[in-house]
């Protein structure tokens, strides 16, 4: 076989490549999606930091407010011990922390309303307002994204992130001795 007649051989196997497979630059390949998962995760920390900035708080009093604010929509109340295993933090952190929040008017204690011995933790109104104000829009922006979608398409998404979190959390496989 000639040169020219390899070269005429590659050129076709890639325009039948072509016919089979996608690889148009709006096709994706599994690099381009780990890199934009990575650019997402950045602007994700970028916000974060901007809102722990803006709300002055640090992240977890941030994750803490806001699962008592969920837990209030579900008309459940949190005592601190359940919030320092939401946290994955100690008593003792967890109870500097509901000081901080309380000290700047986010939640307060109050009785446990079906235990008398317990104190639950609870938002204040302003602590709802605050988080409110200061993520409204970008929650909005962010749902309009999600709701842009076709059904099939929040699927395939969901799916592959519940993967990807599978993938993460999975603890790392031992390696097999003398390695």
């Amino acid at each position: 076989m000639t040169h020219r007649e390899d070269v005429s051989m590659a050129a076709e196997a890639q325009r039948m490549r072509h016919f089979w497979y996608d690889d148009s630059p709006e096709s994706a390949s599994g690099v381009d999606v780990l890199n934009l998962l990575r650019r997402y995760r950045e602007a994700e920390t970028t916000m974060r930091t901007r809102v722990r900035a803006d709300m002055d708080m640090g992240e977890k009093d941030i994750l803490a407010l806001r699962y008592l604010i969920s837990a209030g929509g579900k008309s459940t109340v949190l005592r601190q011990k359940d919030i320092a295993a939401m946290l994955g933090i100690t008593n003792a952190s967890t109870s500097i922390l509901v000081d901080r929040l309380v000290r700047d008017g986010y939640a307060e204690r109050v009785p446990h309303p079906e235990d008398r011995r317990s104190v639950a933790v609870v938002p204040t109104e302003h602590g709802k307002h605050e988080v409110r104000a200061t993520l409204r829009d970008m929650h909005g922006r962010m749902m309009a994204v999600v709701n842009d979608m076709s059904a099939t398409e929040r699927d395939v998404v969901a799916n592959f992130l519940r993967r990807m979190i599978d993938g993460v959390t999975q603890p790392p496989m031992a390696l097999p001795p003398g390695e």
